[in-house]
């Protein structure tokens, strides 16, 4: 899969993950993995990116004497959560046109 389009669709994999509930790093990866394998290498880029873009505010709270840092999505990270659903539609029927090998629907 090219390097660009699997980047934008693990952001959404991990805004997806945090729109259904507050969470943390090692926790966010359990829940991505059925979908796609994930390191702590390329997912704390990738909460670092989205909370400097706007899309996730952070937050501590104390576990077994020290602080986890949460993640919490924000009203614009559920605006591209959203927007991402729109264009999957048409995703879907490039897809579907390349299966077909061009011939119309």
């Amino acid at each position: 899969m090219d390097t660009q389009m699997k980047k934008g669709l693990l952001d959404v994999c991990v805004l997806a993950v945090i729109a259904h509930s507050d969470s943390y790093g090692y926790q966010i990866i359990r829940d991505v993995s059925p979908c796609v394998k994930i390191s702590e290498s390329t997912l704390y880029p990738i909460l670092k990116r989205l909370q400097m873009g706007g899309c996730l505010t952070t937050y501590s709270v104390a576990h077994s004497g020290r602080l986890r840092k949460y993640y919490r999505i924000t009203p614009l990270g559920r605006e591209r959560l959203f927007a991402f659903r729109r264009e999957w539609e048409e995703m879907v029927r490039i897809h579907d046109f390349i299966l077909q090998e061009g011939k119309p629907g």
